[in-house]
């Protein structure tokens, strides 16, 4: 992305603060016009004393050097009160502005599909939010305060000299193309290398975020100090790519203190020379030695405006990339909010393939009722767990139609097709929060009696109630703070919380122990309840009572009954399930009813 382009991207997100920013720029040209008026003054306050006023100058209108001396407390008084006016309305500004856009990019985030979180590491993704805010926040405030002053700057003193001596302003013209083109030169350099740069910044921040996030594994293996060596080449490698830019830049800090000293020496060599010819006035060439410094300065700044933009590009260009990411799955213009829905879903010849070749799933069709329990069976990768995003849009199908209570779900608000979906997942996601704003997920406003109410359905009472702090006790991270089957339960609480028509068990109990497993069974026939349900599930033995079956292979449905008629088919549910049973009976030995199962096989 081009460095002007990308900064008009950087104005335009200052969104409803664009009135604010107009009239910044406004003060800001009128600061411009004012910081002028003091060599300018100061020349002629010299010319008045000495006496000596250049050919075709204009004489002013009293030899008496008090008016203007006036006339200077006056500027300068209006150039104090606006700069304090500007910078206090630009800081508020940029900080207002931040948090702004800091929580617009963390609710678009939040809305992208699975498939964005899938490919992009968490870490990189809080980094890109807080990189690059930060870099809005500099270049709003830098811009405000001095940086466009700065180049306004310029557009009124390169005309003004002009004017007041041609000759002279030669040689301020002379030094704007040396800082342009050596300016030019050093961003054309650098901006490649800058790229990289960040590109190393992000993969530290990874890096680091990984290994804390597994800091158990981390220290169960053994590999704090392979760990930290990781870090510490990332961090060679960014230093690597870092000072070939600082060098760059450094080159130009030294051609500008070496410009200032020429540009004034010429000053004053050509203007001895043309006050020896009558072409200009002692007050002149002070002025002009004010304007040769005071051009310096502002240049310095332009230039330490562009090595700002260059600098924060790489992480404005990622955080843009990021904001301007489409879901690909969004409300219709015409999308309606149904309310609370029955649970009647209907699929009829649904197709999804992820890379366009092979299908996820192919011409898939079934009915649920409301209140019935669908399970769906088959190998890993059958598409199990692509038809039930489906159903709850995390990607639409190529071809074909889903619809609940006779409705298309794409006609649907996504807020309003998820609220009656609830969703109780293999692993049990939870906040580092309390177990109570943990259950308040599925529904913020509800009350304590409510709260116990559902932890009691869903076997979660009671050690809730054996916590010092109860339903304030912190979750941890992740839950870690929480067993395994203590977590599956507070997810099966919040799913009750929700009370969804429509519900999801994709393999709630498979990493429990028996005796958790069936604790958690108990609520989950609870949660169950009037509900329709989709269970997918590898243990077999938790689908026997499922209203149907579908087994999966390759897409496809290639068997549906209940358990008893799969069974009966002697197909491949039936080998399934022989195999399953049989393995489960020799590991926990006779009188189960897996073994009795299999027997009956």
């Amino acid at each position: 992305m081009p460095l002007l382009r990308l900064y008009t991207r950087v104005l335009q997100l200052l969104g409803k603060e664009a009135r604010l920013a107009w009239i910044l720029a406004v003060a800001n040209l009128l600061l411009a016009i004012a910081q002028f008026a003091e060599p300018v003054l100061f020349g002629r306050i010299v010319d008045v004393l000495s006496g000596n006023l250049a050919t075709g100058a204009l004489a002013p209108e009293t030899r008496s050097p008090w008016p203007l001396l006036g006339a200077w407390v006056a500027f300068g008084l209006f150039t104090i009160v606006c700069s304090a006016a500007v910078a206090l309305h630009a800081d508020r500004l940029a900080h207002r502005q931040r948090q702004v856009v800091l929580t617009s990019y963390f609710e678009h985030i939040l809305q992208l599909p699975m498939t964005f979180h899938t490919g992009t590491h968490s870490g990189r993704l809080m980094k890109v939010m807080l990189n690059g805010t930060d870099a809005l926040w500099r270049l709003w405030l830098g811009f405000f305060r001095e940086h466009f002053a700065a180049i306004l700057s310029l557009v009124v003193l390169l005309p003004l000299s002009l004017y007041i001596n041609w000759r002279l302003a030669l040689l301020l013209f002379g030094l704007c193309v040396v800082f342009t083109v050596l300016t030019t030169l050093v961003v054309h350099k650098t901006y490649g290398m800058q790229g990289e740069v960040e590109t190393q910044y992000s993969d530290l921040s990874a890096r680091a975020s990984d290994a804390l996030g597994n800091v158990a594994l981390v220290q169960s293996f053994v590999r704090v100090d392979a760990e930290v060596q990781g870090l510490r080449f990332v961090s060679e490698k960014l230093l690597a790519a870092q000072m070939p830019v600082l060098s760059w830049w450094a080159l130009v800090t030294v051609i500008t203190r070496a410009s200032t000293t020429i540009t004034i020496l010429c000053i004053f060599a050509l203007g001895i020379w043309l006050n020896q010819q009558g072409l200009t006035s002692v007050g002149e060439i002070v002025m002009f030695v004010s304007f040769a410094s005071l051009l310096i300065q502002r240049l310095e700044q332009v230039v330490s405006f562009v090595n700002n933009v260059l600098l924060e590009a790489p992480r404005l260009k990622e955080f843009i990339d990021v904001l301007d990411a489409v879901p690909a799955v969004h409300d219709r213009p015409d999308a309606i909010d149904p309310g609370r829905l029955q649970g009647l879903i209907e699929f009829n010849d649904v197709s999804f393939s992820y890379d366009g070749k092979r299908p996820a799933v192919e011409d898939l069709s079934f009915t649920a009722l409301p209140g019935q329990t669908i399970a769906l069976v088959g190998a890993t990768g059958a598409g199990k767990s692509t038809a039930i995003a489906l159903l709850h849009r995390a990607f639409d199908p190529q071809s074909g139609l889903i619809k609940i209570d006779g409705m298309d779900i794409r006609g649907l608000t996504l807020s309003a097709l998820r609220r009656n979906i609830g969703v109780v997942f293999q692993e049990a996601l939870l906040f580092d929060r309390t177990i109570a704003d943990n259950l308040r997920v599925g529904k913020p406003d509800a009350t304590e009696a409510e709260l116990r109410a559902a932890a009691e359905r869903a076997q979660a009472l009671d050690f809730i109630e054996r916590s010092p702090n109860k339903f304030d006790t912190l979750a941890g991270e992740r839950g870690r703070m929480l067993s395994g089957g203590e977590r599956q339960r507070l997810s099966i609480a919040r799913a009750l919380l929700k009370d969804p028509p429509i519900l999801i068990l994709d393999e709630a109990t498979s990493a429990l122990d028996a005796v958790t497993e069936a604790r958690i069974n108990l609520a989950l026939d609870e949660v169950m309840k009037g509900r329709t349900t989709f269970v997918i599930a590898h243990r077999l033995s938790t689908i026997r009572h499922a209203t149907r079956i579908l087994v999966f292979d390759n897409g496809r449905v290639i068997e549906s009954g209940t358990f008893d008629e799969l069974i009966a088919q002697r197909g491949y549910f039936a080998e399934l399930a022989r195999a399953q049973f049989m393995l489960q009976a020799n590991a926990s030995g006779p009188a189960s009813d897996t073994q009795a199962a299999a027997t009956n096989l």
